[in-house]
């Protein structure tokens, strides 16, 4: 892979180096087992480094090509085969999604503690497939506590690894909606449905569809729901905080899961990656739907799924621990977040860019202002643990000159 000086496309060597020793910091102290940094300048990669190790117990080193687990980055994925369907004129993005997965068409809505427990209610209007690119349709994650409707997604296996996407849209549609469609906005299971979408208007199984239709064309070598095995010793551990300020290996079912063959595809975060091959994913949305030659979308939907669509009263959002950097100044397009006003989000970088990050502090951003991507892949749990995503973007936009 061919990387140019970065005074070749406006940034400086020097002051890139502040993002080696920001990342080296947090290794040298024990915070962090190690990560890889990548940025990419008018489609020109000029910075690409492991730092670090991918797994501690066995000094094996964090290299260019490890594997991550990207969890919350498989979104963006799943969005572009949504709006490729919908070039096809397969649906409307208005369209009722019970059309197609009709469980999601019946859905009751919570309306508050009555004296016999929930109050529901029919749906008012129904959930559209844009209400689930936007994350408005009314589910969630169960990661909230402002409502006992989380408590019962607690309650549900919704994401059993040997179940199918049927089964876990099944298990959704006996839960309650949260809201009436459109009312809120609320991080939620909405791209695992979006992935059965693309399963029932396809014919195709959803994790088929993506590596004929994105993955492969694409130039993904590493992408995958899960790790073969003689790609293994490249994917790096996942580490989470001790209360002494150290860290440790994470060992967990939703941690280990990416080792071995599932049948449950997530749309919403079940993928492992590369910088190199998310890079590649997010060129090809930089430059508005085509990578070498291979177009995915044409540039008008790029542009729509990059426009801020949440209305004035669904703004701010909030994502508690899944948002890249921070949700002041932001809105959200169909699939990502959107930087509305910069010196609200007061932050480094331009209005309109778009991003999205994973549970384990990865995070990619497209500036189409200044023409830059850049992929940030760690394996550190929760990512609030450090402010690292923005910690990186302030580093990158510190180096660019002109």
């Amino acid at each position: 892979m061919n990387v140019v000086s970065p005074e070749e496309v406006g940034f400086s060597t020097d002051r890139l180096g502040r993002i080696s020793d920001m990342m080296q910091g947090y290794v040298d102290e024990g915070k962090l087992a190690g990560a890889v940094t990548m940025l990419a300048r008018e489609g020109e990669i000029f910075h690409f480094e492991p730092v670090g190790l991918a797994d501690i117990d066995s000094n094996r080193p964090m290299e260019k090509d490890s594997i991550f687990r990207i969890y919350s980055m498989t979104k963006p994925i799943t969005s572009v085969a949504v709006m490729m369907l919908y070039e096809e004129g397969h649906f409307s993005l208005d369209d009722p999604v019970g059309r197609f997965i009709p469980e999601l068409g019946r859905m009751k809505v919570y309306d508050g503690m009555g004296e016999r427990g929930m109050r529901l209610v029919d749906q008012e209007k129904p959930i559209t497939i844009r209400h689930l690119l936007m994350h408005t349709a009314g589910l969630s994650y169960g990661n909230y506590q402002d409502s006992p409707v989380e408590e019962l997604y607690r309650q549900v296996d919704i994401m059993e690894p040997d179940s199918s996407l049927l089964d876990m849209v099944k298990k959704l549609s006996g839960l309650p909606l949260l809201t009436q469609p459109g009312e809120r906005w609320r991080y939620s299971r909405a791209t695992d449905v979006l992935g059965y979408l693309v399963e029932v208007v396809s014919g195709q199984p959803f994790d088929q569809f993506l590596q004929e239709r994105i993955i492969g064309p694409l130039g993904m070598v590493d992408t995958a729901f899960y790790v073969s095995e003689e790609k293994l010793d490249r994917l790096a551990t996942v580490y989470g905080p001790k209360a002494d300020g150290s860290i440790e290996a994470l060992d967990n079912p939703f941690v280990n899961r990416f080792r071995e063959p599932h049948k449950l595809f997530s749309g919403g975060g079940g993928l492992t990656s590369t910088a190199a091959d998310y890079m590649r994913f997010s060129q090809m949305l930089s430059n508005e739907g085509e990578l070498d030659g291979v177009r995915l979308l044409g540039p008008k939907t790029v542009q729509l799924m990059t426009s801020n669509h949440l209305p004035e009263e669904l703004k701010p959002f909030a994502v508690g621990q899944s948002m890249a950097s921070g949700t002041r100044g932001c809105g959200f397009g169909l699939g990502f977040s959107v930087v509305m006003d910069i010196a609200e989000h007061g932050i480094l970088g331009s209005e309109g860019i778009y991003s999205w990050g994973g549970a384990a502090s990865t995070i990619f951003w497209v500036d189409p202002v200044e023409d830059l991507v850049a992929i940030l892949l760690a394996q550190m749990m929760p990512s609030s643990t450090y402010p690292l995503r923005r910690q990186f973007q302030v580093a990158a936009y510190q180096a660019l000159i002109s």
